[in-house]
């Protein structure tokens, strides 16, 4: 069962009230001569007193589901993507078919504190979400105290770690991947074009690790900001370094759209290579300057069903993202042959070497806290994916 709460709305318990009505019966009046003395008239006994159903605050004890929180935001700028991940929990308890997970969503829009704080009261047992990093770090800890686990879906995997679990796609992963599907089609010399911030941040030391580890070099490193001209000034430092048999486009499929007709100029061939932010901008991939580019993600295949059935039930396409949400809740019904009803959530389920299974392919969580994904490499032609290396199937032990 799915239900949505927002934060500060408290929706009490309405117990439904029985009244006894009973007929009460007129006699007519007339006199009577007694014949013998009138000893005391019998009366009828009052009706017990029944007392009343006893109300509590909060949601109402459940003694055959699993109480499980959904924290994503459901108003401000994120909005949209949080709605997506609550239709897509949904969604998975209706396919699963499952009567033993109550999931109840909560507004990290309105605050992430309030939010997880009204969870634990209303006696939630695992949390699903946050979305965001920052939210995260809020949630964190005060669900830490209480014993709660969190499986987010952030991909920072600076939050991971102590009772935190994150479902997110992270940029490390998927840049390994590709490099060293590059690196096994022959080419050794690397650039990188990536945005000033955190993503950048990791991207770079994600570059730099998986071509040293795949035995290959980096030429060239270039950041940029998002200012007027910044990422054009880039292209043009990173041109000066070439030749490099391929370069690394570490941010959104606009944004490489946009610079990789600066990287082409004067007729380079350069291979170019993009994260798994690709994936959730399929309509950039259009662009005719991305035609051969490659990029690694989680695989599709089982996400367009999903989208199709999601489309046919809420009357709009979902986020990429929602995939996550569902998938969440595979992984919580997974579990529940080894989570007793009202017991708390056995986190070391969730170190499972041989992983779990969902829309969005194999998956695992390592010793950190993040999910390791089987990816597979798709390649771009004419606005269109082709998949030029498969996803695994799954873990070995």
């Amino acid at each position: 069962m799915a239900e949505h709460r927002g934060i500060g709305q408290r929706r009490g318990v309405l117990a439904r009230l029985g009244v006894l009505a009973g007929a009460v019966l007129l006699a007519g009046c007339q006199t009577i001569v007694p014949r013998a003395p009138v000893g005391p008239v019998d009366r009828p006994a009052p009706p017990p007193v029944q007392a009343a159903p006893r109300v509590e605050a909060g949601i109402p004890q459940d003694v055959a589901r699993q109480r499980v929180a959904l924290l994503v935001p459901l108003s401000g700028a994120n909005a949209g993507v949080g709605q997506s991940l609550a239709n897509a929990t949904q969604l998975a308890v209706l396919d699963t078919r499952t009567d033993q997970v109550r999931i109840t969503t909560y507004d990290t829009g309105t605050g992430a504190a309030a939010a997880v704080q009204r969870a634990l009261a209303d006696g939630n047992r695992l949390i699903l979400g946050p979305l965001l990093a920052d939210d995260v770090r809020v949630v964190a800890p005060i669900a830490r105290r209480a014993g709660v686990p969190l499986i987010s879906f952030s991909n920072d995997v600076g939050v991971a770690g102590q009772g935190t679990f994150l479902l997110g796609y992270t940029p490390q992963q998927s840049i390994e991947r590709v490099v060293g599907y590059a690196r096994g089609r022959g080419m050794t010399a690397f650039a990188g074009l990536v945005p000033n911030g955190l993503y950048g941040d990791r991207a770079s030391t994600a570059l730099l690790r998986a071509v040293e580890s795949a035995g290959g070099r980096v030429v060239s490193l270039q950041t940029y900001d998002r200012a007027a001209g910044s990422l054009a000034a880039a292209a043009a430092r990173l041109a000066r370094n070439a030749p490099y048999d391929a370069v690394l486009l570490a941010d959104s499929g606009g944004t490489a759209a946009t610079a990789a007709p600066l990287l082409r100029r004067g007729g380079g061939n350069t291979q170019i290579l993009g994260t798994e932010l690709w994936n959730t901008e399929r309509t950039a991939l259009a662009s005719p300057a991305l035609n051969g580019a490659l990029f690694a993600s989680v695989a599709d295949t089982l996400y367009l069903q999903f989208a199709a059935r999601y489309r046919a039930r809420f009357g709009v396409a979902p986020y990429r993202l929602a995939s996550l949400g569902y998938d969440s809740v595979l992984l919580t019904v997974r579990i529940m042959r080894d989570w007793p009803i009202g017991a708390p959530f056995p986190v070391a389920r969730l170190s499972d070497k041989g992983g779990f299974a969902g829309l969005d392919g194999a998956f695992r969580f390592s010793a950190d806290g993040v999910a390791e994904r089987a990816l597979e490499v798709q390649q771009i032609s004419n606005g269109a994916t082709t998949v030029v290396s498969p996803a695994p199937a799954g873990f070995g032990r």
